[in-house]
C-alpha cells in the first residue's frame, strides 16, 4: 500500500536479516528510510543501496541504541535530513547463549541494554518528535520469546517479554497524542544468523510450524508495512505474531496429518 504522501521511517539494526527486509519492504511501499547499524557498515551500505534501487531515498547512521547520546545523535541526523518522522521500527537486537546458571552477568546486561533499553530510548525520542504532529507509528520487533521460553536465552526472553509490555504501556500513554505503538513477533525466520545456528534450521522448524514452512524476511516486512499503513489506523497496543502458527500451539504428543 503506497502512503498517501511521502513518508519517512527510521529502522534500527538494518544492516542485515530482518532489519534489512523491513527496510526493503518499506521502500517497496513508497517510504524513505533512515537505517541505523551497530558495527556492520558494509551491510548497512548494501541495504541502503538496495533501498535506493527501489526508487526511495535512504541514509545510514551508526548508533548504539543502548546509549542515549547515540540515540539523540541518530534522531538529530534523521531530522536534519527529512525534518519529520512518521515511523520508527525498533529492530536492533542481540542474543547471548548460555544456561541460566552459567550466564555471565555482563552478557545478560548487554542483551537487556540493546534490546529493551534500546527500544525504550528510541521510543522516547521518537515520541517526543511525533508529539507536536499528533501522529506517528512505532513498531517494535519482538519474538516468539514474548510468550514461549527459549532455553539458554534467559536474557533474550526477558528483553523480548519486556518489549511486549513496553509496547502496551507506550500505546496507552502515547495514544492520546495520536501515536500508535504495536509489536511484531516473528517465529522461525530463515536469515543468516539462524542458518548459522543450525544447518538444518529450515527443515527442523518447518516440521514444528503448522504452516509447514519457516518464515522469510518478507513475511515480517509485510506485517510492519501493514501496521504502519492507514489500513491499521485503529490498531494500537497489539502484538502480531508472524510465525505460521508456531507459538499458537501447545505441546501435543501425536502427529497431525499434513
Amino acid at each position: 500500500m503506497q502512503p498517501s504522501k511521502q513518508q519517512v521511517a527510521l529502522v534500527t539494526g538494518a544492516s542485515k536479516g530482518i532489519g534489512r527486509g523491513i527496510a526493503l519492504g518499506l521502500a517497496e511501499a513508497g517510504w524513505s528510510v533512515m537505517l541505523t547499524y551497530g558495527g556492520d557498515q558494509a551491510g548497512a551500505e548494501a541495504t541502503a543501496a538496495a533501498v535506493r534501487e527501489r526508487g526511495q531515498e535512504c541514509e545510514i547512521v551508526q548508533a548504539d541504541v543502548g546509549d542515549s547520546a547515540h540515540v539523540q545523535r541518530m534522531f538529530a541526523a534523521h531530522l536534519d535530513r527529512w525534518g519529520r518522522l512518521d515511523l520508527l521500527v525498533n529492530n536492533a537486537g542481540m542474543q547471548t547463549w548460555a544456561p541460566l546458571l552459567e550466564m555471565p552477568e555482563e552478557d545478560f546486561d548487554r542483551t537487556i541494554r540493546t534490546n529493551l533499553k534500546g527500544t525504550f530510548l528510541c521510543t522516547q525520542a521518537a515520541g517526543r518528535i511525533m508529539q507536536p504532529e499528533r501522529s506517528g507509528c512505532i513498531v517494535n520487533i519482538g519474538s516468539g520469546a514474548n510468550r514461549v521460553p527459549f532455553p539458554q536465552l534467559a536474557g533474550y526472553c526477558a528483553s523480548k517479554g519486556g518489549i511486549q509490555q513496553l509496547t502496551v504501556v507506550s500505546a496507552v500513554e502515547l495514544g492520546p497524542l495520536g501515536i500508535r505503538v504495536n509489536c511484531v513477533a516473528p517465529g522461525a525466520i530463515e536469515i543468516e544468523r539462524t542458518r548459522l545456528e543450525a544447518p538444518d534450521y529450515a527443515d527442523t522448524w518447518s516440521r514444528e510450524t503448522p504452516l509447514r514452512r519457516v518464515g522469510q524476511v518478507q513475511d515480517v516486512a509485510q506485517a510492519v508495512v501493514y501496521l504502519a499503513s492507514d489500513a491499521a489506523s485503529f490498531v494500537s497496543g497489539q502484538t502480531l505474531y508472524v510465525d505460521g502458527g508456531l507459538f499458537a500451539q501447545g505441546r501435543w504428543p501425536y502427529d497431525i496429518p499434513a
